[in-house]
């Protein structure tokens, strides 16, 4: 077992090596032999089953078996009818599968948008891989922030702990090393000299070797056993999936009402079957869902371009909901560009404060050309390249006081500590913030010399960081302490201690241009934005006002305030403040559940490790694409490629539109099957001597209507003012606003101008089969028209007939297709129409143009009442 053996042993039995890693082609080699690394997936179904699987529907099955009977009954004279009807059938089947299969595909490239990576050593070089590229033997490099993206035997480590909850059931971090186990029977939770796969480092850094990747690590091993296959179905999916049983369940109920009354009016039963059946199968709106997830997909691809890679599809809907935007100050609404500007060494030497601020420093720098180029953090770079500016190389000031030990930084102690081979022993170096270092120190060093830390100098040092604060610097104090041996446990508490205050350094981080218009264009759709921020509350407060987050009337509150409140008391207050200031990993998820609790729906910023709690209670978990660690990123519902708040603000916009799209293709759909259910339930009741269509033809126009139309609405253009309007409330149903009684009339619409076709062509012209023909072409060209409606609540001539070319695209296809059965003599025969005469055209082109004129005047009423 890897753990009984030194880190050396493991590294020489798998041919590695911890300072150059695997050679590219060695790596090749190893990944063709052992496959990604990557857990394997339920085997999918084959195209064939779910080709099949399109018939599985009820009424799907009685249509045909119906048209088999029919038929037989008919002694092979309806023959051709029945094949006609298995033809459609088999068309939408097919069309369904291929709305499936890019919904899977939109899903399947999700989540290629969002793998994870690892840092590897491959050639002597760090790179950044896919972490299913990784192999055995690859070397690999771990902090605090990371997924463990394989199992591996750790080499080297410095402070590690690892959450292996996922395979322990621990929640408690695991302290790791690199010692060798020699027990042979260990369980997982206590090899401590193991990095497990799917757990997170929370503290500490590492460099390991990968002993086993993919279905060989221990959670593979886990999986194996348990394979089981997600769920892609959004809510929103689901909603609709119900909404559709409910509208299936009235369409039989109404088909079944048909179909008595036929046999009552002393109809053939065959004829009043088979066109009960049909109409149900072309009412009930079982592709919605999935056209639904198609839009949502596409809204996806969407965002991608805008900067946001949307890892789970629900937070498409969310998304248009978001009321409240927390958002991090530093990169995110700022440009996370730190530079020294300020350094106060209180009398001190300034070169020897800058050398004390790069010593504690994990960021490194290299002079290319006449510059320098940065690694690290931000805020740490900013100080390391300052310090090469004024001619002191990091580098340098390590060979003559080299590291030998260090406690990283976290967000709640609020410091970093190093520690420092001297000439006389040792030199601890700490760095944070100002507040707490004066805490932590009882000297300061002052013109030059140590003295005892007093109420005066305390206050030359708060005003000193006041005065930097208010110009909106972010500030930062480094103290020291030497001394002569290290002590038997290093950690924060041992260190961090009896420190010397030596200086402050002042940073600007200036706001992102675009932001300051991103925070009116929230305003000004109802969405408040609100900083978090572990900064300076002067700091913090001097920024958001620049950016108009924060007006006169908003506070600010500080972290330290905050766990002063009760959870009822910040509830009641939590709308007073739009800067919350020193705030820790805890406050962020009370400042989500305050405005959760007032009804809001909450998107959250986060980076680190810490971050974690509050993205996932969070509506919309948002996580930094660059300065954001693995478990930000496997928590949050959305990733920023570029750590950007206009980013977040374009993301609720094409939410919103997306949204807005989904509505407008249930819209189109229901009012359409609606108007085929009224034009024969209405036939039916007044006992016409025929039925106005048969059930080919219902088929048909389903056909040509229900998938190309709808899924053109679904790449609608944003409409410009939708981010004038208040966020949706998300207890309203998809049907609210009026919407229900909009789809309702328009249905009736629908279909009282298809039986006026019907009635024309009886009436006026005494043929049935005249009027079949007028009644068909209106019910499908009347609802192509129609669509051109649903665009938008404006009037069409305003928002632009061809500003939609996938619409333009789909009536023009679905059209030809109408024509062609209409005119085309094959076709005539095989759907039961025949030609018409010229002014029977014109009628038929009028009646199917009018919901266009009917809606336009609907419009240009309500919109005129809007304006009064």
């Amino acid at each position: 077992m890897w753990h009984n053996l030194e880190a050396e042993e493991v590294i020489r039995q798998l041919e590695t090596d911890k300072d150059y890693g695997l050679s590219t082609e060695e790596a090749q080699k190893r990944y063709e032999k052992y496959g990604p690394n990557a857990l394997e997936e339920e085997k999918k179904k084959s195209i064939i089953v779910r080709f099949l699987l399109q018939f599985k529907d009820f009424m799907v099955i009685i249509l045909l078996i119906a048209a088999a009977v029919s038929a037989i009954a008919s002694g092979g004279e309806e023959l051709l009818d029945s094949i006609i009807i298995l033809a459609i059938v088999v068309i939408n089947a097919v069309l369904g599968l291929i709305q499936e299969s890019k919904a899977e595909q939109a899903l399947e490239a999700l989540k290629k948008m969002s793998a994870p990576h690892a840092k590897v050593l491959r050639d002597g070089k760090v790179a950044q891989i896919e972490t299913s590229k990784l192999v055995v033997g690859d070397i690999i490099f771990l902090e605090a922030g990371d997924f463990v993206p394989a199992d591996g035997r750790i080499i080297e480590c410095a402070n590690l702990k690892a959450e292996e909850s996922a395979l322990t059931g621990e929640s408690v971090p695991v302290e790791k090393s690199n010692a060798k186990i020699d027990k042979e029977d260990v369980p997982i939770g206590d090899r401590f000299n193991m990095v497990i796969s799917s757990s997170n480092i929370t503290y500490g850094r590492c460099k390991a070797v990968v002993t086993a990747t993919g279905m060989d690590t221990e959670v593979g091993k886990i999986a194996g056993m348990i394979m089981e296959e997600d769920s892609t179905k959004t809510p929103l999916a689901q909603k609709l999936d119900q909404i559709g049983k409910v509208l299936g369940t009235v369409a039989l109920a109404i088909c079944a009402v048909m179909f008595g009354l036929g046999i009552m009016w002393g109809k053939e039963p065959l004829d009043m079957f088979m066109t009960s059946v049909s109409l149900a199968v072309a009412a009930i709106p079982e592709g919605l869902p999935a056209i639904v997830t198609i839009v949502l997909a596409m809204g996806v691809s969407k965002m991608v371009k805008r900067n946001a890679i949307i890892r789970k599809l629900p937070a498409v809907e969310t998304l248009g909901s978001a009321s409240v935007i927390c958002s991090d100050k530093t990169g995110t609404l700022t440009q996370n560009k730190m530079t020294v500007v300020k350094i106060e060494a209180f009398g001190n030497d300034e070169n020897t404060a800058i050398s004390l601020f790069s010593l504690c420093n994990d960021a490194r720098v290299e002079k290319r050309g006449d510059g320098f180029v940065s690694f690290g953090d931000p805020t740490e770079t900013a100080m390391v390249e300052k310090a090469a500016r004024m001619g002191i190389l990091k580098d340098e000031l390590e060979r003559k006081m080299p590291r030998v030990a260090e406690v990283p930084f976290d967000s709640e102690r609020k410091l970093m500590s190093t520690i420092h081979k001297t000439e006389k022993g040792f030199r601890i170096i700490t760095k944070g913030a100002p507040d707490i270092m004066l805490q932590k120190s009882i000297k300061v060093n002052y013109n030059g010399k140590e003295v005892e830390k007093s109420e005066e100098l305390i206050k030359l040092i708060n005003d000193a960081n006041e005065n930097m604060a208010k110009d909106a610097l972010r500030v930062l104090a480094a103290g020291y302490r030497d001394i002569e041996t290290l002590p038997d446990k290093i950690d924060a508490q041992t260190i961090e201690k009896d420190l010397v205050f030596y200086a402050l350094v002042g940073m600007i981080d200036p706001p992102r241009e675009e932001v300051k218009d991103a925070v009116k264009l929230c305003k000004d759709a109802g969405i408040r934005p609100v900083m978090i921020t572990g900064d300076h509350i002067t700091t913090a407060v001097a920024i958001a006002k620049e950016l108009g987050i924060s007006s006169g009337s908003d506070k600010a509150m500080l972290g330290s305030d905050l766990d002063k409140l009760s959870d009822e008391e910040f509830e009641k207050v939590i709308e007073d403040y739009s800067v919350f200031a020193r705030v820790s990993p805890e406050n962020k998820v009370r400042i989500v559940k305050a405005w959760q609790k007032r009804g809001k729906i909450v998107a959250m910023t986060g980076d680190g490790v810490n971050d974690a709690p509050a993205l996932k209670i969070a509506d919309i978990g948002c996580a930094m694409g660059i300065t954001g660690t693995d478990v930000a990123k496997g928590t949050a519902d959305m990733v920023l490629t570029d750590d950007n708040f206009a980013t977040i603000v374009a993301a609720v916009e094409e939410g919103r539109g997306v949204y807005s799209n989904i509505k407008k293709a249930i819209h189109f759909l229901l009012s359409c099957n609606i108007g085929e259910i009224v034009t024969l339930f209405i036939a039916t009741i007044l006992n016409f001597a025929q039925m106005p269509l048969i059930p080919i033809q219902l088929l048909w126009v389903n056909l040509i209507t229900d998938s190309l139309p709808a899924l053109a609405l679904g790449v609608e253009s944003i409409d410009k003012d939708i981010m004038k309007k208040p966020p949706r409330d998300p207890k309203k149903g998809v049907f609210a606003d009026g919407l229900a009684v909009t789809i309702c009339w328009q249905g009736f619409m629908v279909g009282l101008i298809t039986l006026a076709a019907y009635v024309i062509g009886d009436m006026y012209y005494g043929d049935h089969l005249e009027a079949n023909t007028m009644a068909f072409a209106v019910l499908a060209l009347s609802q192509l028209f129609h669509a051109f409606n649903v665009r938008s609540e404006k009037s069409l001539f305003k928002t632009g007939v061809f500003s939609n070319l996938p619409m333009i695209g789909a009536f023009l296809v679905s059209f030809v297709l109408q024509c062609a059965v209409l005119f085309v003599p094959f076709l005539q025969k095989v759907f039961g129409v025949t030609t018409l005469s010229y002014v029977e055209y014109l009628i038929v082109f009028g009646l199917s143009v009018s919901p266009i004129v009917i809606c336009e005047i609907v419009k240009l009423i309500k919109n005129g009442a809007k304006r009064k």
